[in-house]
């Protein structure tokens, strides 16, 4: 049977994926039908016209009865503590900013330590990833700032939108593994891509360890970079 979906995300390429994701069909499969290519926005991304796409493809009856339904709000079926007032305020915080900018999803939490999880996941949720994850970035940025407003202690939430940090992370060790075999090979410095603090400090951890190598970080914001170096080289 022919179905037609909509997708709405920060640019035309990331709409259309999540299209092509949703109907189980690759590119060359779809007729895909730009509507709007999007323009920017102001903080967090809100207000500003994402780009939308209409894809249209054959798809099987077992796909179609794959879709389900999606919502916000804790796994009911989860048994543990109660959340506490931070955990509460920074989920409700989260619900509402992707509710309004029109993504449903399904959201989970749960505290570990001083360590608030969240997880949404969903179909549509490219719009609250944005590009290379800054809108993602600035609402988590606002979601800890709730959630201690309603803490006496210090917490950190840890927010992820579609998966997308943790392929994000998977992507980054890649890039720092990368990074190592050049300065190994060539005994000079590597210069990595431009990345925000919190992926920075991921490549500084993952490569504490390893042998024969340091690293640091240069630059100004935001184009601040993590240079790898032989660990007996001075930094420049």
């Amino acid at each position: 049977m022919e179905k037609t979906v909509t997708k709405q995300a920060a640019t035309v390429e990331e709409a259309t994926k999540l299209a092509l994701d949703e109907l189980g069909v690759t590119e060359g499969e779809a007729k895909i039908e730009v509507i709007s290519e999007g323009e920017k926005g102001g903080f967090l991304g809100i207000g500003k016209e994402m780009a939308e796409v209409k894809v249209t493809a054959e798809v099987t009856e077992e796909a179609e009865d794959a879709d389900d339904v999606t919502y916000y709000g804790d796994d009911e079926n989860f048994e543990g503590d109660a959340a506490s007032e931070a955990e509460e305020a920074a989920v409700n915080f989260v619900a509402e900013v992707l509710s309004g900018i029109g993504i449903h999803g399904n959201m989970d939490s749960y505290r570990e330590d001083d360590t608030i999880y969240i997880s949404v996941s969903g179909s549509d949720c490219g719009a609250a990833i944005g590009r290379h994850g800054e809108t993602l970035e600035a609402i988590s940025y606002m979601t800890n700032l709730i959630a201690n407003k309603h803490s006496e202690e210090r917490v950190h939430v840890h927010l992820d939108v579609g998966g997308y940090k943790k392929h994000r992370e998977q992507v980054i060790k890649n890039l720092a593994d990368k990074a190592v075999y050049k300065v190994k090979r060539f005994g000079k410095k590597y210069v990595m891509e431009p990345m925000n603090p919190a992926e920075r400090r991921i490549v500084h951890s993952y490569l504490q360890s390893v042998e024969g190598i340091s690293t640091h970080s240069e630059g100004q914001e935001p184009s601040r970079c993590v240079v790898v170096t032989p660990a007996d080289s001075e930094q420049e």
